[in-house]
This record gives structure tokens, C-alpha cells and sequence, in this order.
């Protein structure tokens, strides 16, 4: 089976359109960044990937679909390099860490790809915010519901801790054939990857909240941890600042998209 689908991580075909794909996936950062803009500055509502959906809708369905399919072989690429990627990575701890990274790029884009399809066929792809604590009502709801969402938010916060380190330590350097790479990419990919892990902090420390409350709705994704950063005291520069570091990640995309190993 591992053979298999090794086989398949590098087929040309495969690597191609996983590339093309990761490019769609720096794209929806950047509409996300802009988004949190406009948030910033009190000119729009949604800075989620439901909003940079939205905004990609409006040159036409077909647009939609053409998002949705190269998310989907991004996905399936990243999926692969779950399962037997970073094979480059001597210490197998680390390799497990960057396999466990992988999967869940390929479940984000999977479901930006599934909100881009319902989108196409629908006119609308839901309130992610209110899905969100819809999920987290649920959980709530189960024997020990609040120490199950107080663990997810550990996770989440965990996560966000491991993804700005990365930035900080430049160690996503690792992960790139440096020699396909402009010189650039340092600074953009530091500011990209911590400005990320700043915006995860955020939903980390709002789950966290609901666990504490047993209010599922303190629970929120990028969008209302995006606004919650405006909320603050400075809020808009803070926004600013996250958006920054969130466009400088897409842009880090288009970069991987070529130089990334695997």
C-alpha cells in the first residue's frame, strides 16, 4: 500500500496539479488577508475562506469550480504526503510532526473546495462561524463535553505555538529546494507563518473560552478571530498586522507551490 502510493505522490501528473493547487490555496489566503482588511477598516463582514469564496463568486461559477478542483488535487497531494511524505526528515519524530501538518492542510482545503462547490450549486456556502458553534454546542453537550472542548482548544493552541515557532526558527526553509527559491522567501515566509499562527492563538484561546463557559458561543473560526482582534484596544493596526502576516503566507504558497519537496 505505502508503495502505491508513493508511487502516485510522484507521478508527474499528481505533482503538477498538487502544485497548481497549492497556488489556489495561497490565493484564498490573500482574498482571506484582504478581507481582514476591510474588516480592519470597518468595510466588510467576512474574513474567513467563506468570505474569499464569496469574493471569487462574483467573476462567475466557473471560477468556483476551478477553485474547488485544484483544492481537491492539493489535498489529495498533501494527503499523500501524510501518509509517506518527508521521507527527507531523518528524525521520525519531526517527520510524524510535518506528515501530521499535511493532513490537516488536506482537510482545510478539502473543505474551502466542498464551501467552493456548495457555493457553485447553491448561491451560498453557510455561516462557518455558526456551524462552528453549532459543533461545539454538540460537544458541549456530551458527558465531559467541556473537557473535550478544553483539550481541542490545547490543540488548536498548540498548534498555533508549533506554527509561529516555525516561522520564528525559519525552520519551513527545510521543507524547500532553497535553489528554486527567490532569496525573499526568508522574510516573507517568517512574517507568513507567524501571522498565521497568531490568527490559530486566537480561535485556540476562543474555544478555550467556551470550554470555560460552556458558551458554544464563544467558540468561532478565522472569521470571528479575525473580528475579535479588531474588537481589541489597537485593534485595527493588530488586525492589520495579522493580515499582513496572512497575505505574506499565500505569497509564501506561491513560492512552495514550485520550490516545496516532495
Amino acid at each position: 500500500m505505502a508503495t502505491v502510493a508513493n508511487e502516485a505522490r510522484r507521478h508527474p501528473v499528481v505533482q503538477t496539479l498538487g502544485r497548481a493547487g497549492m497556488v489556489l490555496y495561497g490565493v484564498v489566503h490573500v482574498l482571506v488577508a484582504w478581507l481582514a482588511i476591510q474588516v480592519a477598516f470597518g468595510d466588510s463582514e467576512q474574513a474567513d475562506s467563506k468570505g474569499a469564496v464569496s469574493d471569487i463568486a462574483q467573476a462567475g461559477a466557473w471560477l468556483l469550480w476551478t477553485l474547488g478542483i485544484g483544492l481537491l488535487f492539493f489535498a489529495l497531494w498533501q494527503a499523500l504526503l501524510a501518509f509517506v511524505g518527508y521521507t527527507y526528515v531523518p528524525k521520525k519524530r519531526k517527520r510524524i510532526s510535518k506528515r501530521i501538518g499535511s493532513a490537516a492542510r488536506a482537510i482545510t482545503a478539502t473543505g474551502i473546495a466542498l464551501g467552493a462547490f456548495k457555493y457553485a450549486t447553491s448561491g451560498s456556502a453557510g455561516d462557518q462561524t455558526e456551524k462552528q458553534q453549532e459543533l461545539t454546542a454538540q460537544v458541549l453537550g456530551l458527558p465531559g463535553g467541556q473537557l473535550i472542548v478544553g483539550a481541542i482548544a490545547i490543540g488548536v493552541i498548540i498548534t498555533a505555538g508549533v506554527i509561529i515557532y516555525k516561522g520564528i526558527k525559519k525552520s519551513f526553509e527545510k521543507d524547500l529546494d532553497m535553489s528554486r527559491a527567490p532569496s525573499w522567501i526568508e522574510p516573507v515566509g517568517r512574517i507568513g507563518w507567524i501571522g498565521k499562527g497568531v490568527a490559530y492563538g486566537v480561535i485556540g484561546v476562543l474555544i478555550g473560552l467556551a470550554a470555560i463557559t460552556a458558551d458554544p458561543e464563544q467558540s468561532g473560526g478565522m472569521d470571528k478571530a479575525l473580528k475579535t482582534l479588531a474588537a481589541q484596544p489597537y485593534g485595527m493596526f493588530l488586525l492589520s498586522a495579522v493580515a499582513i502576516g496572512i497575505a505574506a503566507f499565500g505569497v509564501y504558497c506561491f513560492v512552495a507551490a514550485r520550490a516545496l519537496k516532495g
